[in-house]
């Protein structure tokens, strides 16, 4: 397995038997007839996000649907915002059914309150017809037979989604992998001017010294100083790091798995390499600035680094 996107998108269709009666056809009346099948769509929208967020869509009664679901989701995905829908559409004419216990328990309460009341209105047809329940649609599937039939189609779905999701995370791995050659570099340029920007600042910190203290300073004393303030500003150890991490960054690439917060955390540790390697060079002129505009070429490309890494799972 490749490295995957959060980010996809895949549906799938199929057909299931409807019943052959209306629910509750014994209290129920048909108003059309129906061509006896029924057709459902599975879809599955991902995008990025810290932890696997699952929120499902799905008619009602399917709680053992949505469980199986769950369960396979959690075990095929490790990351990201998904969006399961599951929708039924019933091709031919639709049948719909007369809920007369709905009904008749409307019209009793009616007539209840119009006789408690003493108010003279007859119900309205329009109005009961829109009553939730009061017409129910027929040839609804048997929610065993629904789960069935999903269920043995999720697998493809699923095979779907993490195709498209490989596909969008080599796009990104081939991206990060140009980043971290622009960033390596800027490290080698940094490492250029390293040496020169030093021996420079050493020569100019001693000359300022003398001028500072005299003819009678203490010429070794005087090194020792200046020594340890060039000390503070070499950048060695934060080259050093930046490599590192840029090659650990890279094998990592060639991981499979769930890695994308690993290489999220890893950014953050070269983006704070990157400061203190620009704090050390700030104030200073000549070859100095050259590290420094390396120093802001790596910030650029270590952001948009971590811009595509977030949609990685």
């Amino acid at each position: 397995m490749s490295l995957r996107s959060m980010t996809g998108f895949a549906q799938i269709k199929g057909e299931l038997a409807a019943q052959s009666q209306p629910r509750g056809s014994s209290q129920s009346s048909a108003f059309a007839s129906s061509n006896g099948h029924l057709t459902f769509s599975l879809s599955l929208k991902s995008v990025n996000h810290r932890f696997l967020d699952l929120h499902f869509r799905l008619p009602s009664g399917s709680d053992s649907l949505e469980m199986q679901l769950r369960r396979l989701l959690k075990e095929k995905l490790s990351r990201g915002h998904v969006e399961i829908t599951l929708s039924i559409e019933r091709g031919g004419s639709q049948t719909l059914a007369l809920n007369r216990p709905v009904v008749g328990a409307y019209l009793a309460a009616f007539k209840a309150a119009a006789e408690e009341f003493g108010v003279g209105a007859a119900p309205d047809l329009n109005v009961i017809l829109r009553i939730p329940g009061a017409l129910d649609a027929a040839g609804e599937p048997d929610p065993a037979n629904l789960e069935s039939a999903v269920m043995a189609q999720v697998d493809e779905v699923l095979t779907r989604l993490n195709q498209m999701r490989e596909q969008e995370g080599l796009t990104i791995e081939n991206e990060l992998r140009q980043r971290m050659a622009h960033l390596r570099e800027a490290v080698k340029t940094a490492q250029v001017h390293r040496r020169t920007m030093l021996q420079s600042y050493t020569e100019r910190l001693q000359a300022r010294l003398q001028e500072l203290l005299g003819a009678n300073a203490d010429r070794e004393r005087m090194m020792q100083e200046a020594a340890l303030l060039v000390d503070r500003s070499d950048i060695q150890e934060e080259i050093v790091r930046l490599e590192n991490h840029i090659q650990h960054f890279l094998e990592m690439l060639a991981q499979t798995g769930e890695v994308g917060k690993k290489l999220d955390f890893l950014l953050q540790e070269m983006n704070r390499e990157a400061n203190t390697l620009l704090s050390k060079t700030s104030g200073l002129a000549g070859e100095a600035l050259k590290i420094t505009e390396a120093g802001l070429v790596m910030k650029a490309e270590i952001e948009k680094s971590r811009e595509q890494v977030q949609n990685l799972e």
